[in-house]
């Protein structure tokens, strides 16, 4: 099962487990983020 997030004006095919590369996003590397536009 997949999802699409949308973040940074981009959107994005995302499954469980999956890690992204997202220029925009003010974290660390391997910190947890919640997307509200799924």
């Amino acid at each position: 099962m997949y999802a699409i997030i949308v973040t940074g004006g981009k959107q994005y095919k995302v499954s469980e487990g999956d890690t992204l590369f997202i220029e925009k996003l003010p974290v660390e590397a391997g910190d947890a983020v919640t997307f509200d536009q799924v």
